[in-house]
């Protein structure tokens, strides 16, 4: 049965297995199919690899999520301190460039919005991010005016698609439940550093998604709602096509990784989407076979997560950015159960995702800190997530 407000457990299933799929699939992004199975194994890839920065390290995949997770927080504890919204996306834009500058690139001297996240070195440092990124962001921050956002929906601010817009946009679904609202959301999130409809459609599919799965609507009910969403935007048909194709392919049972490039690398946002879309429509599948082999898998939650990220990562293309969807969208589905123990010990930033998750199901619940005298959120919660 469905919920209004997002189910804690899914919530920090939805960023734990973002951050898991990341680092699993960060030591072999870019090595062909091929490559990995002469280092791995036939198999390919089955456990944490060593990468640049250690073993269960993240990429700027999850450094973007995490940071767009506790933006939207601040976003709405702003909104109830003030009693005004809209101000959401000037503070997406405002915490990317603190992120920015953590990169190392020189900006020019503004007030952007840091927060706790910040004093993660790992949530900071660089860790290989995008040029579109990176471009986009260093335009914004030329203008000297952090809360308004230079790229939108309505005026890109450049061409691109790729996948580095949808890959960040799973917490936009903790926000409501309206899958016309979570749309827009994952939209404009997209749309600050990257302007190509196939783009920002791609995560505001994904964001209404996920607002259905922690909400414990099913896979496949929860995707058919956002793209009904989708497809009442111009400019679909990448996106529609490429998770038409996502479906059938899931339809055939689990697919090889030779199948599961058939629906691309993962570098553009409808490819990166319609993999994950693809490996996650495949958990009930990879549950009943893992049952129909030994009774003692029935229920193993974390065996049908190791499969189905191991799945989504041994290809010849963007493995991490492939893992972090299909991770959000299993965590959120399932909670932390579907996410193997030792993956979510041996996480890097796991204190940090745990902390994260907690706050999000704290603000975006049934009862977000409220001073129950003056009716806006307490000194001690807008001190942790009020602009600063």
């Amino acid at each position: 049965m469905a919920t209004p407000c997002p189910e804690p457990d899914r919530i920090t299933g939805c960023l734990m297995g973002g951050a898991i799929g990341d680092a699993l699939g960060a030591p072999v992004e870019g090595t062909t199919l091929d490559r990995i199975r002469e280092e791995h194994g036939p198999d390919g890839l089955a456990e944490y690899a060593s990468g640049p920065v250690g073993t269960g390290a993240i990429t700027d995949d999850t450094q973007l999520t995490m940071l767009t997770a506790q933006a939207l927080v601040q976003a709405s504890v702003r909104a109830r301190e003030k009693g005004i919204g809209g101000a959401t996306t000037g503070v997406l834009q405002s915490t990317y460039l603190t992120w920015l500058q953590g990169q190392g690139e020189e900006i020019p001297r503004q007030d952007v919005i840091s927060g706790w996240l910040g004093a993660d070195p790992a949530m900071t440092e660089r860790r290989g991010p995008g040029r579109t990124v990176i471009s986009a962001l260093r335009k914004a921050a030329a203008r000297r005016k952090p809360g308004w956002p230079l790229g939108t929906v309505a005026e890109p601010i450049n061409d691109s698609k790729g996948c580095a817009g949808v890959v960040r946009v799973a917490p936009c679904g903790f926000v409501g439940p309206s899958p016309e609202h979570t749309f827009a959301l994952g939209c404009a999130t997209a749309a600050l550093t990257h302007g190509h409809p196939t783009g920002h459609l791609s995560a505001g599919t994904l964001a209404a998604t996920v607002s259905g799965l922690v909400r414990g609507v099913p896979v496949r009910e929860a995707l058919d709602r956002a793209r009904a969403e989708l497809e009442r935007h111009d400019g679909h048909g990448e996106t529609s096509a490429a998770l038409d194709a996502a479906v059938d392919l899931a339809a055939q049972g689990p697919p090889s990784p030779e199948r599961l490039e058939e629906l691309g690398a993962g570098w553009t946002a409808e490819e990166a989407l319609a993999i994950a879309v693809c490996v996650a429509l495949c958990a009930e599948a990879v549950a009943d076979d893992l049952a129909s082999r030994a009774p003692f898998f029935a229920g193993r939650r974390d065996l049908v997560g190791e499969r189905c990220l191991r799945m989504a990562v041994n290809h010849s293309g963007d493995s991490d950015s492939t893992g972090s969807i299909c991770g959000n969208l299993l965590g959120a589905r399932y909670g932390t159960a579907v996410l193997p123990g030792r993956w979510q010990s041996g996480l890097e930033v796991r204190s940090s995702v745990i902390h994260m998750a907690a706050d999000c199901a704290l603000e975006f619940g049934p009862t977000p800190p409220t001073d129950p005298g003056f009716g806006v959120p307490p000194v001690s919660w807008f001190g942790r997530y009020g602009e600063a």
